[in-house]
């Protein structure tokens, strides 16, 4: 009887790094929703930027890197968003900020429909379809006086009696919510058996399919929650600058200042978002006296990072020192030492 040298593993999530993130996590939260009673407004304003558009990037991350719909008309539900909650604030006599996740709601609804028509196409003909689509929403607000048609509304007059201070404060702390809230949204979502599901649908359509993967149930899903989450951003948007039109609420920036934060920093990971947010913030401020020169350097940033590193800047980073801040992936691990067992005989 011979004897085999038998191993014990262990199924592992995330590493000190990770535990590290969460402590600093907790703190840069402490430290954005403690601002208005130390910070200046314009940090306020700033602060509230950056994390709406961080919810934005990680929404259509959530998308294309891991819904695999690679859409360049979410922008029409930012502008869906931001005129529901002006309607809902102007018309209706709503609180503003009730009417955020109401936006939202009315932005996931309409989304039903419109995936039923663009989910027909695919490749290049879905994100052509996505743009149309948006095309057509801002069309059709211009022809609605009461929204104000083709000159915008500003929504002024539902804040009036509300302090400055408290403005600002509260648009900040929504936008917590919702910054924050998208990272956790999906930490947690990707930790489930439908993050599986994600993943297995990326990486392959047909094997996801041959597991028993509802594929089409599963890009449906994340279609609306990113059109619910995008509508709720486009409402706090158009809140924090008062004024909204058809042009600015259904431009292309916004997709294409996601994709670019996306791209920048790493699609399919929930700290490419964050990396890519702080470079086109730190671009932004350093570069935006120059002019035409700043849209240049980050048309030529997106081209140089796809080029020499299609997975982003944290792609690289984190393949090259092998380090992950979210726990979302699982990893066998040595547990025991090896010990020496009796092979069994037949």
């Amino acid at each position: 009887m011979t004897k085999l040298r038998a191993t014990r593993y262990k199924v592992i999530r995330g590493m000190p790094a990770t535990r590290a993130t969460a402590a600093v996590g907790v703190a840069v939260v402490v430290i954005l929703v403690t601002m208005p009673w130390w910070a200046g407004r314009g940090e306020l304003r700033l602060a509230t930027e950056f994390l709406y558009t961080l919810a934005l990037a990680q929404l259509w991350n959530f998308l294309a890197g891991y819904g695999g719909l690679l859409s360049v008309g979410q922008q029409a539900f930012v502008g869906i968003g931001g005129y529901s909650m002006v309607a809902l604030a102007l018309i209706v006599g709503l609180n503003p900020f009730l009417a955020v996740p109401l936006a939202g709601l009315v932005a996931a609804v309409i989304a039903v429909p419109v995936a039923a028509v663009v989910f027909r196409l695919n490749g290049a003909y879905f994100a052509i379809g996505t743009w149309v689509v948006a095309e057509i929403f801002m069309l059709l607000v211009k022809k609605i006086s009461v929204l104000g048609g083709g000159l915008g509304l500003s929504i002024g007059k539902a804040l009036q009696g509300i302090p400055y201070w408290w403005l600002d404060a509260m648009t900040l702390w929504t936008a917590i919510i919702l910054g924050v809230g998208s990272i956790i949204f999906l930490y947690l979502l990707l930790r489930s058996r439908y993050g599986l599901a994600l993943t297995a649908i990326r990486d392959s359509v047909r094997a996801s399919q041959s597991l028993g993967v509802k594929v089409n149930l599963v890009k449906l899903m994340v279609y609306v929650v990113a059109a619910f989450g995008v509508g709720m951003t486009g409402a706090l948007i158009f809140l924090a600058k008062l004024r909204i039109t058809p042009d600015s609420a259904f431009t292309v920036d916004w997709t294409a200042t996601m994709f670019f934060i996306v791209v920048i920093g790493g699609i399919g990971t929930l700290e490419g978002p964050i990396v890519g947010a702080l470079i086109y913030f730190i671009l932004r401020e350093v570069l935006s006296d120059y002019g035409s020169a700043y849209m240049i350097v980050l048309g030529g940033a997106t081209v140089v990072i796809m080029v020499l590193a299609p997975k982003g800047v944290w792609g690289l980073f984190s393949r090259r020192f092998d380090v992950r801040l979210f726990a979302v992936q699982r990893k066998i691990a040595n547990f025991y030492p090896a010990i020496d067992e009796p092979a069994r005989t037949a």
